[in-house]
């Protein structure tokens, strides 16, 4: 009878947990996505420090009370890109948004160095991290900052 009961609730938890279907995110898609947009982008490679415990919650029995967003007050210190490479000094207060769809947000980590793709607003720069990541890269690799020069640069920027 117990393990009649574990089935049960693995499959009612189970079937939430697998309708979220995300590509891994790719620094290139990224970087297309964003030069296509019509809002306006940087590439900033630095630390992101906020406040964790205001990154949205699950509540699992209640999942219509997760909110579409949550924003946080952020600060990225590091270089932004130019045609040169990450040289140019950037050190500023961001907005982090924690998106959410459905029982699925997105994370961030304080602390972490990222290489991020900021959208300019009225309000300044906006990060926002969703539960299929794309436009925050937590710890990039040397290659991964390398694609994001080539693509600012005109250079190959395929996936």
């Amino acid at each position: 009878m117990k393990s009649i009961a574990l089935t049960i609730a693995f499959t009612l938890f189970a079937g939430p947990a697998l309708a979220l279907s995300c590509l891994p995110p790719n620094v290139a898609t990224s970087f297309n996505e964003a030069a296509a947009s019509e809002k306006q982008y940087i590439v900033v490679r630095g630390k992101l420090v906020f406040d964790e415990s205001k990154l949205p919650e699950t509540d699992l029995q209640n999942q219509a009370q997760t909110p579409p967003h949550v924003d946080i007050k952020a600060q990225l210190t590091g270089k932004s890109l130019s045609r040169a490479g990450f040289n140019a000094d950037f050190d500023r207060t961001i907005t982090l948004r924690a998106q959410c769809f459905g029982p699925w947000c997105g994370r961030a980590v304080s602390g972490a160095d990222y290489l991020s793709f900021l959208e300019k607003t009225d309000d300044g720069y906006l990060l926002a991290v969703t539960p299929c990541g794309g436009y925050d890269f937590i710890d990039p690799t040397e290659e991964m900052l390398r694609k994001a020069a080539r693509c600012f640069k005109g250079d190959s920027c395929t996936p």
